[in-house]
């Protein structure tokens, strides 16, 4: 992350402060928009870092960009949250923890693989794929079934024990690189015939335990490493700017995406996504210029 080697001129000490900053804030804002946006964030960073050849961040900045995003879900979604928190004994606390466990689950039994396909980014145009055909399949259900307006099938006091373990089958599919989570549990919930205005809230209040969950490892790590895992050379201000751009970017991402779910429709992101993944697949297979 930090491009500076050791620094012995006066003018070097400010280029260098800029250049890290700037790849702190690019990082951040990357992350608060793909987080919340069904193109995926981890596809998005891994994509990146192999783009502008950054080296893997930080891992104490990791976390603290993770904490932006998590604070934006909570600014934005505070009364559906607030209203778990005064009544944790309702079916829709049940129903969150049912769609947390097969990602959970996953997570632990597939760690090397995914830490494999982080690293490598070899399986990142076929997911991005993935991503776009869960998108386009559920979007297709979600009209067929009458769903295609906030006021749809199914409510908060409507879904059901297999509607929320779908969910969570797909957001443990999307612990891979450049399959979206957003994407994924919008997608199954949609496929259930959930209305779109609580598909979208459900899918975003799942991002807290998913991001909670990340910083629990996250910390773990760091105590392990020590600081030399929590620096890395970066200093505060980039550390700041990242956390800050994370949770500004992801504010405005999570507003406009629930605008997105209810009136418009899921298939510009499945475009998107399916060119991108060609785009990757292309230079994976073919050209090579970045993979």
């Amino acid at each position: 992350m930090n491009m500076c080697g050791p620094l012995e001129l006066p003018g070097q000490y400010n280029y260098c402060i800029i250049m890290s900053t700037f790849e702190a804030i690019l990082l951040g804002a990357i992350q608060g928009i793909t987080e919340f946006l069904p193109v995926s964030s981890s596809g998005h960073l891994v994509l990146f870092q192999k783009i502008l050849k950054i080296s893997e961040p930080a891992l104490f900045f990791d976390t603290m960009v993770h904490v932006g995003t998590l604070a934006a879900v909570f600014v934005v979604l505070w009364k559906d949250i607030r209203d778990i928190l005064r009544r944790p004994i309702q079916p829709l606390t049940g129903y969150l923890i049912l769609a947390t466990l097969p990602a959970v689950i996953i997570a632990l039994a597939g760690k090397d693989l995914i830490e494999a396909a982080f690293a490598s980014g070899s399986f990142l145009g076929c997911a991005f794929l993935i991503t776009a055909a869960l998108l386009t399949v559920s979007e297709l259900l979600s009209r067929r079934m009458g769903a295609g307006s906030a006021g749809g099938l199914k409510g908060k006091d409507d879904i059901r024990w297999p509607d929320a373990l779908v969910v969570g089958i797909l957001q443990g599919v999307a612990i891979i690189p450049g399959v979206s989570r957003s994407g994924a549990t919008l997608s199954g919930a949609l496929s259930r015939g959930l209305n779109r205005d609580f598909a979208a809230r459900f899918s975003f209040l799942l991002s807290i335990p998913a991001i909670l969950g990340a910083l629990v490892l996250q910390v773990k790590d760091l105590a392990d490493g020590g600081g030399a895992a929590a620096g890395s050379g970066i200093g505060a201000l980039p550390i700041i700017a990242g956390t800050v751009a994370a949770a500004v970017v992801g504010f405005f991402s999570i507003r406009l995406m629930l605008k997105i779910v209810r009136e418009r429709s899921l298939l510009g992101f499945a475009i998107y996504t399916g060119i991108l993944g060609a785009l990757v697949l292309m230079d994976q297979q073919i050209s090579h210029v970045f993979f």
